[in-house]
């Protein structure tokens, strides 16, 4: 009886991770389709991010994001620091300079606008919640400084057990959910009903977003190359994939120094436990006792 209950119980087991790991299409009627992996050159143990790309995404959102979505956890002189943008301190300056930021009180108890200075963080587009709410159809457009890590989704259980392996480990779902739904917006199915002022995306909860499609291939002109042309497409994917670089830069601006951090950290444990192993096996090498047969007592037979 009791063996039949464990296999009853192990069948059931299998069966719940089998349905929590189910292809995307099993799950589109929940949530949407799974976004597909990009393969950035951040993930990984040992991922680091594309300066190059970075400052293209900082562009794409200055040109088109923050009009409608703020940043007020980041400041200018961030696009400065080691393992971000790296713009220079000069070119952050100037950047900054073309903002008004709200100031003060001065001597007369009023408030005033004056250039931005690095130190700022980025100004936001409008000057409270109610009234970015008022100017978006009754909700406020989300902060971006966390975005990336505030967006994630599942991909069922059996994923679960290899997301968290060191160097197979997948924690890229937010930027991978940024750029999937930048490139989701289609026309509705012909049975889906969408209401007045929201858009069909087929990767965001329920398929309707009051945003309408943010982008458009060709709007954001990149740098050109030696040979006049851009150095990267410029698409809506390309876009989806250059802002969503920068928005993990900015909720995760030390991911390098942590991840170069944790290395060092796994190697030394490494290297001590082996010290340990034979700093013990010394130590005790000569302490005898039932290993050497100096306590007979012990296998006497009763």
């Amino acid at each position: 009886m009791m063996r039949r209950v464990l296999s009853t119980t192990a069948a059931l087991a299998v069966a719940a991770l089998l349905i929590g790991a189910a292809p995307a299409s099993a799950q589109e009627g929940h949530g949407g389709p799974i976004p597909g992996r990009v393969n950035w050159s951040f993930a990984g143990t040992f991922g680091r991010f594309d300066t190059a790309q970075l400052q293209r995404g900082f562009q794409v959102y200055k040109e088109v994001c923050s009009a409608c979505h703020s940043m007020k956890l980041v400041s200018f002189r961030n696009l400065a620091q080691e393992g971000g943008p790296h713009f220079s301190a000069a070119q952050v300056k100037a950047l900054a300079a073309t903002y008004q930021v709200k100031d003060g009180p001065n001597d007369s108890g009023e408030m005033f606008d004056r250039p931005g200075r690095p130190a700022d963080t980025f100004p936001p587009p409008f000057p409270n919640d109610q009234a970015a709410a008022a100017a978006n159809g009754g909700k406020a457009p989300p902060d971006f400084s966390v975005i990336a890590k505030a967006r994630t989704f599942s991909r069922g259980s059996l994923y679960f057990l290899t997301d968290w392996l060191p160097l197979i480990g997948y924690s890229e779902q937010g930027p991978d959910y940024i750029h999937a739904l930048l490139n989701g917006y289609e026309e509705a199915p012909k049975d889906f009903s969408v209401p007045d002022g929201g858009h069909y995306n087929k990767y965001y909860p329920g398929h309707i977003i009051a945003m309408p499609p943010p982008i458009t291939d060709g709007q954001v002109s990149y740098a050109k190359g030696d040979d006049g042309q851009p150095v990267v497409p410029e698409t809506v994917d390309q876009y989806g994939k250059d802002v969503a670089a920068f928005l993990m830069w900015s909720a995760e601006p030390h991911m390098m120094d942590r991840k170069a951090l944790g290395f060092r950290v796994i190697l030394f444990l490494i290297i001590l436990s082996g010290l340990l192993y034979y700093v013990k096996k010394k130590v005790w090498a000569d302490v005898g006792g039932e290993v050497h047969g100096l306590q007979p007592e012990l296998h006497k037979t009763f």
